[in-house]
């Protein structure tokens, strides 16, 4: 997608973070822009903002669990413009802590938002883009846990390793119909997640249930390799123009992401070894 101009983006989590800079990217490339998001101060900020602009865009309220919400979010997108062309399933929230002390809620709220919410925004849009034959992208934010295990962060893991899994097996599906995919990755970024609990719904424990910490006294502006959401906004237009399927924003990660490869690649060679010996 070359000439992104006159596109149509729908982007979840699109208020803050990066899913507002992705609708900064792509408006100031001329396309028109659905900003969904829970959070009604957030949605507010966003629609005074463009508002000030020439930028074409709507800001919905949707709840990317809520499968109607999503529905009538998808409604009143083709209402203002017509088409979508580009899905960017971005909502995304985490908390912290040792996995023996989750609980069901942590589980549900974490997959639910993260990972059913891309399932959502693939059924309720995917099927949009195939049908105006005009191709398009699609966009899933996953993360650099979603390369790499790390402590602490069990359940962002496990949602963030599956969406890069279905990503990898839908750019397949998406290619013969002139759509492409990406999935995006970064490590540290200035956004509010570490806060994701101000949005926990009271059924899944609410705001007091969780909170996200760093395990230190290291502020989040501190983060080893933190940048800004602004570049990784740049970086999705960039790979949705050029058909990029990894948006590994953090070159520092490449060898944390290799050991990865060569313990699985060590693992490989144990086994071959045992079945040689046991003749297996």
């Amino acid at each position: 997608m070359k000439d992104v101009a006159g596109k149509v983006a729908f982007i979840t989590g699109g208020a803050s973070g990066l899913g507002l800079a992705m609708a900064r990217s792509f408006t100031a490339a001329g396309m028109k822009v659905a900003i969904a998001d829970i959070e009604d101060k957030a949605l507010e900020a966003a629609r005074i903002e463009f508002e000030d602009t020439n930028a074409d865009v709507i800001t919905l309220k949707v709840d990317v669990t809520d499968r109607e919400a999503m529905q009538q979010a998808a409604d009143e997108t083709i209402a203002a413009f017509g088409k979508v062309h580009v899905l960017c399933n971005n909502a995304g929230v985490v908390l912290s802590g040792n996995i023996l002390d989750m609980s069901y809620k942590d589980w549900d709220w974490v997959t639910r938002v993260n990972l059913d919410g891309v399932i959502n925004g693939m059924v309720t849009f995917g099927p949009l883009i195939k049908s105006h034959g005009e191709g398009g992208h699609v966009v899933n934010t996953a993360s650099m846990a979603g390369q790499v295990g790390m402590r602490g962060v069990s359940i962002y893991n496990t949602t963030k390793f599956a969406v890069v899994g279905m990503s990898e097996s839908m750019r397949g599906d998406l290619e013969r119909f002139g759509i492409g995919a990406s999935v995006l990755c970064p490590g540290y970024v200035e956004t509010d997640i570490f806060s994701s609990e101000r949005n926990r719904p009271g059924a899944f424990g609410g705001a007091d249930a969780s909170k996200f910490s760093l395990g230190s006294d290291t502020a989040i502006s501190e983060l080893p390799g933190i940048i800004s959401a602004q570049v990784i906004g740049d970086m999705v237009l960039h790979a949705i123009q050029n058909d990029v399927f990894y948006i590994l924003s953090h070159g520092e990660m490449k060898e944390v992401v290799a050991m990865r490869g060569q313990h699985l690649s060590d693992a490989f060679d144990l086994w071959t070894a045992y079945r040689q010996e046991h003749n297996i």
